[in-house]
């Protein structure tokens, strides 16, 4: 590892120092963290597994992506929010998944909240989106001493105090920012990565979804 906090991987590519290394993050890192996402169901499937998340590694979650995906109907909102406690009980029985009764349960309410945000909004994306922070909210450099200091914003903590009030849960700052990360709200691959101009690139070229209703 460099002092500047880039890995090299087996392509001679430079990559984020949280990559680590494992093939998993690698997948990961290169091709879908900080690139822009609108579409609903996988920006519900991203928030709800951060929330899952908390607490431990997000590689734990990674590598039990699909199971969660099996068991919560592909993170579909309308299917999650009709789950009932016989789904409950199915999900704190499997063993593919993380078995908090809590988060299980809050995944269904939270199904049921953002069915609330799409007729408010129109999407779950023009909600989000109409957070994201300007150039000026955000470091000039960013390398890894920044980055790690970066666990909670202004925003996160804003979007978190008002997903809390409208019924959210498991949405605390920490969470929020991770999601805003992983769904290229922000970019945060380091200077020197090889996917943060990739990462800039598609979020230039990304068209912000606006509210419809």
């Amino acid at each position: 590892m460099s002092t500047s906090g880039l890995i090299e991987g087996p392509d001679g590519k430079s990559r984020c120092f949280w990559y680590g290394g494992k093939d998993d993050y690698l997948t990961y890192h290169d091709a879908e963290w900080g690139r822009p996402v609108g579409n609903d169901t996988r920006l519900f499937e991203k928030i709800c597994l951060e929330g899952f998340q908390s607490g431990l590694s997000w590689l734990t979650i990674l590598r039990k992506r699909e199971n969660f995906r099996a068991g919560f109907a592909g993170f579909d909102i309308d299917a999650v929010a009709a789950f009932d406690e016989a789904d409950v009980e199915r999900l704190v029985g499997d063993a593919g998944i993380i078995r908090h009764r809590g988060k299980i349960r809050s995944t269904i309410n939270n199904a049921k909240r953002a069915q609330e945000m799409r007729r408010e909004f129109g999407s779950l994306a023009a909600y989000f989106w109409a957070f994201e922070p300007g150039p000026e909210q955000r470091p000039k450099t960013l390398d890894r001493e920044s980055l790690m200091a970066l666990a909670t914003t202004e925003t996160s903590t804003a979007i978190s105090k008002d997903l809390k009030k409208r019924g959210w849960s498991f949405v605390g700052p920490t969470t929020v920012y991770a999601f805003m990360q992983a769904m290229g709200m922000v970019n945060d691959h380091i200077e020197g990565c090889f996917a943060r101009d990739i990462c800039e690139n598609e979020r230039s070229a990304f068209i912000r979804p606006s509210r419809t209703v």
